[in-house]
């Protein structure tokens, strides 16, 4: 299907991402250089390596090329998997005792900003590995789709329809140029994630774990430096808060906080996702913060701190854990185990299946019942102050089938590699929705997915990648009428 001229567009996108790719590569090495550790000269060899490759790639698509508008989809998913197969070499190079498969899932879970690792030590760790991890995340929560609408306009290519495949967000375009957007989203992005480490650093991290920890919070990523998770600063809750906030904020649509930002002040609230997406994060927390006040006998201020923390850090698809809060009860697990599928709003770096879906879905049923008491009636469903047509509720629905099918089949492949039912489960549903953790003693959040089977991390890790790219785009390269001319 793909004619000569349009491998040329292939090449030469992959190629400047592969270069982008190894200037972080080389700052990774800087920061090995920082710590004084020998290192550093496997993240400059994978730089080089990289940006030989890279330029390659660009020098080999410097003819013109054409575009067709299903080859969008090839080429995102091509994209990342190009970033995923050379962001491993630091693994690979720095941890020589490291399986490729560990080396594989890391990388995905990091670009993917899932969040699940297979490292143990992570307290002793080299720095220039744990920051390398943060970048990743950090890449991978908006950076790679900036780059892209950035890169795209200056081939003549619309950068906001790569954009679209990737991440649905249904909100009001705020500026009328995808340049535009793509340089104010990377201020906005800018602006949290230099804010977040800021606040870390002055409420008690030191600079690095304030950098990276600023890193993978406004991803919404879920890396931390520490075995214990988030839960490594618990004895300073206010960084609890502060990570609280940022995830939050991480979890609106980009393209309304640029909106806010250039003076339009009720954008947010005005955004029926956003208005639900707070309302049910509200209701999680008191409900739970209750809960375990009662139930647990827990000090109100200590649970409050602990529930809005875990909470958000779950709907967010974020995965920091502050404790193991499988042991908070019964109503916990299932409440958790529920957020693992909601995820944030429609255009900001969580995954999951998204509050407009949920919403969208919600209409669906309400005309139904209708339809049953009233067979012949005509209705016109709007989303906020808009009409919605069948055809985008359709659409809908059957993102919402495919999306738990893609867990229900991962579950299978999952349990036919020996692990529990609750393993298997929520390793599933944590690899499609991005979250990171799961439940039960084995990948829940006091462990790792170190000791799962070679072949559950590739399939977790397939799924991590299918998640990320909301599943549709990955798929439909495995349909024939996609590779029918």
């Amino acid at each position: 299907m793909q004619t000569a001229k349009s491998r040329y567009l292939f090449y030469r996108v992959i190629g400047y991402l592969l270069v982008i790719l190894s200037m972080f590569m080389l700052l990774t090495a800087g920061v090995a250089v920082y710590f004084n550790e020998q290192s550093f000269w496997s993240y400059l060899t994978s730089s080089l390596l990289t940006i030989s490759v890279g330029y390659s790639l660009v020098y080999k698509g410097r003819h013109d090329f054409v575009l067709m508008k299903r080859q969008l989809f090839l080429l995102t998913t091509l994209c990342w998997l190009s970033i995923c197969l050379f962001a491993t070499l630091p693994f690979v190079l720095v941890l020589p005792g490291i399986s490729y498969v560990d080396a594989v899932f890391e990388t995905v879970s990091a670009i993917t900003t899932t969040g699940a690792t297979v490292l143990k030590g992570l307290d002793t760790m080299p720095r220039g590995l744990l920051f390398w991890r943060a970048v990743l995340q950090w890449i991978g929560g908006v950076g790679i789709i900036v780059m892209a609408i950035a890169i795209l306009p200056a081939l003549k290519i619309g950068g906001m329809k790569l954009f679209k495949t990737e991440n649905s967000d249904i909100s009001e375009k705020i500026l009328p140029r995808s340049s535009s957007l793509s340089l104010m989203i990377g201020v906005v992005y800018l602006t949290m994630s230099a804010s977040c480490m800021t606040l870390f650093y002055l409420f008690g991290m030191n600079g690095f774990d304030a950098i990276t920890h600023g890193m993978t919070t406004v991803a919404t990523g879920g890396f931390a430096n520490y075995d214990a998770s988030f839960g490594h600063f618990n004895d300073q809750p206010e960084l609890l808060w502060i990570a609280s906030v940022f995830m939050l904020l991480s979890a609106l649509p980009l393209v309304l906080l640029v909106g806010t930002l250039r003076g339009h002040k009720w954008l947010l609230l005005r955004d029926p996702q956003v208005r639900a997406f707070l309302s049910i994060t509200a209701f999680c927390v008191v409900l739970l913060t209750l809960y375990q006040h009662h139930h647990n006998d827990r000090p109100l201020l200590d649970a409050l701190t602990h529930t809005t923390f875990n909470v958000i850090s779950i709907i967010t698809t974020c995965g920091y854990a502050s404790e193991n809060y499988a042991a908070w009860g019964g109503l916990a697990l299932i409440i958790f185990f529920y957020l693992t599928f909601s995820g944030g709003c429609s255009g900001s770096t969580t995954g999951g299946l998204k509050i407009f879906r949920t919403q969208l879905a919600g209409l669906l049923l309400i005309k139904q019942f209708k339809l049953l008491v009233h067979p012949n009636a005509v209705w016109v469903q709007k989303y906020g102050s808009k009409p919605v047509n069948d055809q985008l509720l359709g659409s809908v629905l059957a993102f919402c089938f495919i999306y738990f099918a893609s867990i229900g089949a991962l579950a299978l492949g999952l349990s036919m590699y020996e692990l529990d039912f609750v393993t298997a489960l929520t390793g599933a549903a944590t690899a499609i929705s991005n979250v990171g953790p799961g439940l039960g003693p084995v990948i829940g959040p006091d462990g790792t997915f170190a000791s799962l089977p070679d072949g559950a991390k590739w399939l977790i890790s397939f799924g991590m990648l299918l998640g990320r790219l909301e599943i549709l785009t990955v798929l439909l390269l495995f349909t024939p009428m996609y590779w029918r001319f």
